[in-house]
């Protein structure tokens, strides 16, 4: 995963994948199948570590913004914490180009953010049962806007935005996507 994620699908070889997992090239076919197959499973691995995130912050019931700020302050620190400078998110910055060629890829990708919106609208129906906001309020709608700013924030610390930034961003959208 941290091989796709320095350097994308496209720009990682089976040569980067067998150095990263000290394995020969045919080893690596037998064990995980073939490039694709590899990421893939490296997709599944990163969404799973996002499911997790949004169940905590699901179970904690806390009020909305805060539950929002805690689900960006977690992205932050996972997208500003790479080895050679921040690397964004797994998933926005290595799947949509492929997804525009690849059609597994794309559904992955389609799957992956509707967990997000799926997870983040479950967080918006608990504020509307806690009188938080509306019950009128479109939660699915919220959930899809919440997440554009997951990915914004991604986006940003890839290209050099700084902690502060990214953190003032993700407080005033917690506040504000109501």
């Amino acid at each position: 995963m941290e091989t796709f994620w320095a350097a994308g699908f496209t720009g990682t070889s089976l040569d980067d994948l067998a150095a990263a997992t000290g394995m020969n090239r045919p080893s690596l076919y037998a064990a995980f199948g073939d490039k694709k197959s590899i990421y893939l499973k490296s997709l599944d691995l990163y969404t799973e570590s996002l499911r997790e995130a949004l169940r905590g912050i699901i179970q904690a019931d806390v009020a909305l913004a805060d539950g929002l700020a805690a689900f960006y302050r977690g992205g932050i620190e996972l997208y500003m914490s790479g080895e050679k400078g921040p690397r964004g998110c797994f998933v926005s910055c290595t799947a949509p180009a492929e997804a525009a060629v690849d059609d597994d890829i794309k559904a992955a990708l389609s799957g992956v953010l509707g967990e997000i919106d799926r997870g983040l609208e479950l967080l918006y129906r608990q504020a509307q049962k806690r009188g938080e906001i509306s019950r009128e309020a479109d939660a699915a709608a919220l959930a899809r806007l919440a997440g554009a700013v997951l990915h914004s924030l991604a986006l940003r610390a890839r290209a050099g935005a700084s902690r502060a930034e990214l953190q003032a961003i993700a407080l005033e959208a917690a506040k504000t996507i109501r």
